[in-house]
């Protein structure tokens, strides 16, 4: 479409005020907002009239990995061994995919938090972000992370999640193996100077890897401070696995800016993330969800040990007043199943007001977008999508995108 869109709805989701209001005009002027129930129109517009539905701002998803998961295996044929059977190239093409799904299921902008695949260095979200930007694929808007920053051993170890012998898969600074602070600032220039907008740390063990028990610290807190000083001097943000609480203390302690998960964090360790002011994005959904039928038999018992317990963590970090904003850890749930971690936050606390805002306001915030991202308003970047019913009482309806445009450019129309 060419020139000016008016986009026609019984209801829009007003962020500043909190409340659904009717009926909905919205204009739409190159890739920005420029009017809401305007008194005039411009002329020559085009109009599309949704009906009964309410638009709402594109959603957010800030933790995810578009290039591994996707796409199944043919019947028959074992699923590739990341790092060693799927080569680079294969492997950003099966993000063009996933990329796609996720665009089209109401996800207009995401943080891929980093690789732990061999790439010769070469950061695949990056050229894939790039790739998006150009328009020569579809997807959401990538805050890409480059390759995590992790330990010899560390959770995001690629050797350790596929328990290879010595040798096997050398991998170097540049593909985010470091130990020390001189190497840890070392890798942390390394994805900033080829891309990468946000520093992706292994801070702790994990549930579904065969690295230390998911409470113990991986790094220390010298190297922690080092990692958030040299990402913060670049003015880049830090992102941090965390799944046990003397980890999670040890990224606020150190500056981080958002815990992943944080899983055993203490009610001591959420009130000092509050006062700090540190994001918590807590990948709920997939303690109800993820499929661990083919995981080993130790990693499945540590999976019926702490998703239990981080299921209880999360209304304790509500109540705390932790800034929580939306992810998944996709692909640990589908590809295009994003938006039932909305509902799994309202069924461990939050109203759905506070779910679609943990999925718009509070990620545009944690991106340092919120100056255009997050809302429906006036100089917004359009990213619009229109689900059935009213989602601030039934936040199922995300599920259910029937429309969506991003940067004034519709991908899914009714």
């Amino acid at each position: 479409m060419t020139g000016p869109i008016v986009l026609r709805a019984d209801r829009w989701l007003d962020l500043d005020a909190d409340e659904v209001r009717s009926p909905a005009v919205i204009v739409v002027e190159g890739n920005r907002i420029t009017g809401i129930n305007p008194e005039q129109l411009p002329t020559g517009a085009t109009e599309l009239d949704l009906g009964d539905v309410t638009l709402l701002p594109g959603l957010m998803d800030m933790e995810l990995n578009l290039l591994i998961g996707g796409p199944e295996t043919p019947t028959g044929l074992p699923l590739p061994m990341h790092g060693v059977q799927d080569d680079p190239a294969y492997r950003t093409l099966r993000s063009t995919i996933n990329a796609r799904k996720t665009l089209l299921a109401g996800f207009t902008t995401v943080r891929n938090l980093g690789l732990m695949v061999k790439t010769g260095g070469y950061l695949l979200d990056v050229a894939l972000q790039r790739a998006v930007d150009q328009g020569w694929v579809e997807g959401p808007r990538i805050v890409p992370a480059g390759h995590a920053v992790t330990p010899y051993g560390g959770h995001l170890d690629p050797t350790v999640f596929q328990r290879l012998a010595p040798g096997i898969m050398p991998l170097s600074v540049g593909e985010g193996i470091a130990n020390g602070v001189d190497q840890v600032r070392h890798c942390v220039r390394y994805q900033i100077r080829h891309g990468a907008k946000v520093i992706k740390v292994s801070a702790s063990g994990g549930v579904m890897s065969h690295s230390t028990g998911p409470g113990a610290q991986q790094y220390s807190d010298e190297e922690l401070a080092a990692i958030a000083d040299e990402a913060h001097r670049a003015d880049i943000r830090v992102a941090a696995h965390a799944v046990g609480d003397r980890a999670v203390r040890a990224c606020v302690e150190a500056g981080i800016d958002c815990v992943e998960h944080g899983f055993l964090a203490s009610d001591e360790t959420l009130k000092l993330m509050a006062e700090a002011g540190t994001f918590l994005v807590s990948t709920t959904y997939l303690t109800d969800a993820m499929d661990i039928a083919r995981a080993a038999p130790e990693l499945q018992a540590k999976a019926a040990v702490v998703f239990p317990q981080a299921r209880a963590m999360l209304p304790k970090a509500i109540a705390a007043g932790v800034k929580i904003a939306c992810g998944t850890d996709a692909p640990a749930v589908p590809h295009g199943d994003n938006a039932k971690e909305l509902a799994a936050l309202v069924a461990r606390g939050m109203t759905p007001l506070q779910a679609l805002r943990a999925a718009t306001v509070t990620s545009a915030e944690l991106i340092e977008r919120d100056h255009e991202l997050g809302r429906l308003r006036d100089g917004y970047l359009a990213d619009i999508i229109a689900v059935p019913g009213d989602p601030t009482q039934d936040i199922t309806a995300t599920q259910d995108v029937r429309f969506v445009m991003k940067d004034g450019h519709v991908h899914k129309s009714a």
